[in-house]
């Protein structure tokens, strides 16, 4: 039974064409169009992040040659044979139209991608309606506010995006709730959230969705179909290659209370590993969502793999995690964690970015869609960001600029981190008389009372880095010279910060004079000699 909002046919997701012209699409057009398409246009990035995946999966099913899908598992065997199964496709140019149908209206058990089906809503549980209840049995949804992130909740949620209440809830057009649904699932909040009665427990805390807190790194094109095809990720060692792959969409609702299933590729891996479950209630007319249930969906332990779109850092006790989303972190300050290899840093690059084909190198960007939040309840700030065509910098492909960008990163972050300690020693010696202000003298920093003298510094320092990065990088350029550049724009950021000094003021001239001193620390013996 249909319930008036089909997902392959309903214009939802926002693109721009090669034209230039902004249109909506629903599954179906965006693929048979994929090659027509410049970009994704979403306005929210943590539902880009997701549904990135979820078109990848559905990528794998509909992209193939001569019969043979990218997801096919004899072919996934032998990596070789398919990087040149994906060869083929690229070359192809476009989904073939036909198999984009099979796909959507065989395939897939109908009414599945139906955002409002009464028996399986997509990527829903219908079972929340009878799970989600109070006390005396009365239904106990979340809101729709709860749904829609950059919306307060609770009675007493602070307004910051919109006059919006939990007192006097205003609905969400359908085709905006899809991107809400997808951004609870894949970066929902931990902690406590609207009970769910299975058993006799009504148990009303969860996990965080997988991708919390994290940025995203997506290879792309000048068009989407080569971007989709380049999304989908190669076959991953630690994926369960007995157990048949499937997608949400695809397979009966799972149990709650009982076992994982196994990460399968590049279905579940993709798409299975949710740790929330999300109902939507549409409006009369099914145009609108008008409220939500969004509860736990297991207490398992999620199953340890890696994402293959996302970059690991090393931890000081040597294990890997995935690198946290910071607002204020330029794409740029990534770029050499994503163009090196592996075994040359403290850092390993996402799996969807290694051995990329020749071919389309020199046109690749990088798309990064982030999150910044804590690992429970709070959220900050989304961003999304894309570099020029850089991928064909990759240490396998062009070695000497990759280690070029490598050095220009350090000597940023090096003057970055001489910068924030010579301001706050400067804010040190001109404002607490007990200090000593000669120039060898030690200087203890307060760390809960630093001034904002550093963070002020930052502010101005790290655009305009960002600036001389991009030109000692230009035209592939290896010149020398690079801790000059960024001590010039490290110095001028200083000195902004302090601000005009008062001539009779001798306490911030000295102040100014050591943190200069600081920062001059960064150039070689011979430069400054």
């Amino acid at each position: 039974m249909s319930g008036g909002f089909d997902l392959r046919d309903e214009p939802w997701i926002p693109v721009r064409l090669l034209t230039g012209e902004s249109e909506r699409l629903g599954l179906r057009g965006l693929f048979k169009r994929a090659h027509e398409i410049a970009d994704l246009e979403l306005p929210v990035p943590p539902a880009a992040a997701g549904l990135l995946r979820i078109l990848a999966v559905i990528t794998a099913r509909v992209a193939e040659d001569a019969g043979v899908r990218l997801d096919d598992a004899g072919v996934a065997e032998d990596i070789g044979k398919w990087h040149t199964l994906r060869r083929r496709v690229l070359k192809r140019g476009r989904f073939d139209p036909e198999a984009v149908d099979a796909y959507l209206d065989e395939e897939v058990p109908a009414g599945r991608f139906d955002l409002f089906n009464k028996e399986r809503p997509f990527l829903q549980d219908p079972r929340l309606t009878a799970q989600c209840v109070d006390a005396k049995g009365a239904p106990n949804p979340s809101g729709v506010n709860k749904l829609v992130f950059g919306r307060p909740t609770g009675i007493n949620g602070a307004v910051l995006f919109g006059h919006f209440t939990d007192t006097a809830p205003v609905p969400v057009p359908a085709q905006e709730a899809v991107w809400h649904l997808i951004a609870q699932l894949y970066f929902g909040p931990s902690g406590q959230c609207t009970p769910r009665r299975i058993t006799t427990v009504r148990a009303g805390s969860g996990d965080a969705a997988p991708l919390r807190k994290s940025v995203s790194y997506f290879a792309w094109a000048p068009q989407l179909f080569t971007t989709l095809v380049l999304a989908v990720p190669g076959p991953q060692a630690e994926a369960d290659w007995e157990t048949p792959d499937a997608c949400p969409w695809e397979e009966d609702l799972s149990d709650p209370l009982g076992p994982l299933p196994a990460v399968t590729w590049p279905g579940r891996l993709l798409t299975g590993r949710s740790r929330h479950a999300v109902l939507l209630v549409p409006s009369a007319d099914h145009r609108a969502v008008t409220d939500a249930y969004i509860t736990w969906s297991t207490h398992q332990a999620p199953h340890q793999v890696r994402d293959p779109y996302q970059i690991l850092d090393r931890r000081k006790d040597g294990a890997f995690q995935p690198r946290e989303a910071v607002g204020s972190r330029a794409l740029w300050r990534d770029l050499d964690s994503l163009l090196l290899k592996d075994s040359l840093q403290d850092a390993r690059r996402p799996p969807c970015l290694e051995d990329l084909p020749k071919q389309v190198l020199p046109s690749l960007r990088v798309r990064a869609y982030g999150f910044d939040q804590d690992g429970q309840q709070k959220d900050s700030v989304w961003f999304q960001a894309t570099t020029p065509a850089v991928l064909s910098w990759q240490e396998e492909t062009n070695p000497k600029m990759a280690h070029h960008v490598h050095r220009c990163h350090r000597v940023a972050e090096d003057a970055g981190s001489r910068l924030d300690f010579a301001a706050k020693v400067a804010w040190k010696i001109a404002t607490d008389t007990n200090t000593d202000t000669s120039p060898k003298a030690k200087v203890r920093i307060d760390q809960k009372k630093p001034g904002p003298w550093a963070t002020q510094a930052l502010a101005r320092y790290w655009p305009a880095a960002e600036d001389v990065f991009w030109d000692l990088t230009s035209a592939e350029r290896t010149e020398t010279g690079i801790e000059p550049r960024f001590l010039e724009v490290a110095l001028a950021a200083l000195d902004e910060a302090i601000g005009p000094a008062n001539r009779a003021d001798i306490r911030v001239a000295r102040a100014r004079s050591r943190a200069r001193a600081i920062l001059l620390g960064l150039l070689p013996t011979a430069v400054k000699a």
